[in-house]
């Protein structure tokens, strides 16, 4: 986890960390498309042709457990790429599950088109392959997270990258702006709506946080949450949700 404050996912989206020559590249060679809340982009075991470039609105990727239970991976806001297990295989499928949480827009692009794109232009694949390897030391710090710190480290930390991600300034500390239910917490750190519950309680009543009736948290006492868990000072870019 990251030692500083950071408020706002500004700087960390994929159209971020590439050039505007390669931004407006990947939406020539894509088609858009709008999508209600709730629609599915594509399902874990799908054939992975294609990858989306959200224009507007907010995804989620989720994973099914062997038993039933759905862990919510990652979300996703305007301006980042998802879809990408690989390049350059002869058969990829999606690991996944990608669903939109808003309403918005998507660019939907052609793997073996942005694959053409990459071997033409050696500048756009530097890009790209920087942007792969920022994502997966995201995932893999998250699950280091959610795997060493037990099941409160999780939710602190889980808590800290909703506040780097969605987090505005507030008089009283950091808004998330990122309505979520106690529920929907539980399932980014595989835990029971009841287990959240009691650890959201406890915050609260150590004035930690504030939580209103959307499911906005209000985080008042960050240093508090990276205390307990000795966050490592991982750079900023990783330490999102």
């Amino acid at each position: 986890m990251h030692g500083g404050l950071v408020v706002g996912n500004q700087g960390f989206t994929f159209i971020q960390q590439v050039s505007p020559d390669f931004t407006q590249r990947l939406k020539e060679i894509s088609i858009s498309k709008k999508f209600a809340a709730g629609s599915v982009l594509f399902m874990d075991g799908d054939k992975a042709d294609h990858l989306y470039l959200i224009e507007s609105g907010q995804l989620k990727l989720t994973k099914t457990t062997t038993d039933g239970k759905e862990l919510t991976l990652q979300v996703f806001s305007d301006g980042e790429l998802v879809g990408v297990p690989g390049l350059f295989e002869e058969s990829l499928s999606y690991n996944t599950t990608a669903s939109m949480l808003q309403a918005g827009e998507v660019n939907i692009i052609p793997r073996q088109s942005l694959e053409r794109l990459l071997l033409k232009n050696g500048i756009f694949c530097a890009e790209f392959l920087r942007w792969m390897g920022i994502m997966n030391r995201r995932i893999q710090s998250k699950f280091r997270d959610l795997l060493l710190n037990g099941k409160i480290g999780a939710l602190y930390s889980t808590l800290i990258r909703l506040s780097n991600s969605y987090g505005e300034p507030h008089e009283k500390g950091i808004y998330i702006t990122l309505a979520l239910t106690n529920r929907d917490l539980a399932q980014f750190i595989g835990l029971t709506r009841e287990s959240v519950n009691r650890m959201l309680s406890d915050l609260k009543k150590q004035d930690v946080i504030e939580q209103n009736s959307q499911g906005n948290i209000l985080i008042k006492d960050l240093t508090f949450l990276k205390d307990a868990i000795c966050c490592d000072d991982c750079p900023n870019e990783i330490c999102q949700i």
